[in-house]
């Protein structure tokens, strides 16, 4: 990989950082009163909806931090829908993940 496109890289994510600290958007700095678990964790409770998105970037480097940003943003959208448990598809570890889906509970 070239210096520059490093430096690039290390700039962009410099950035990304400082605005996230600036920002309530709950993609950034995740989201408080939803939790994560595993579908045999949930059959007490009560269905609330399915949730998909698809992270904006991929790669090793960003796409990281683009899925971070989309499990932060589901799991918001699960708390506005009236849920406070997600459970996430599982993947495949070491795949690509294009979309992401998880089912909203409240437990």
């Amino acid at each position: 990989m070239r210096k520059g496109r490093i430096v690039r890289i290390t700039a962009f994510l410099f950035c990304a950082a400082a605005l996230a600290g600036c920002t309530n958007d709950p993609g950034f700095r995740g989201v408080i009163g939803v939790r994560e678990a595993r579908a045999e964790d949930v059959l007490a409770c009560r269905y609330i909806s399915d949730i998909s998105m698809r992270p904006s970037l991929y790669g090793p480097v960003l796409g990281q931090q683009a899925l971070k940003y989309a499990r932060n943003t589901i799991m918001a959208d699960a708390l506005d829908s009236g849920a406070n448990t997600v459970v996430f598809d599982q993947a495949t570890p070491g795949s690509d993940v294009y979309k992401l889906h998880a089912k909203a509970y409240s437990c």
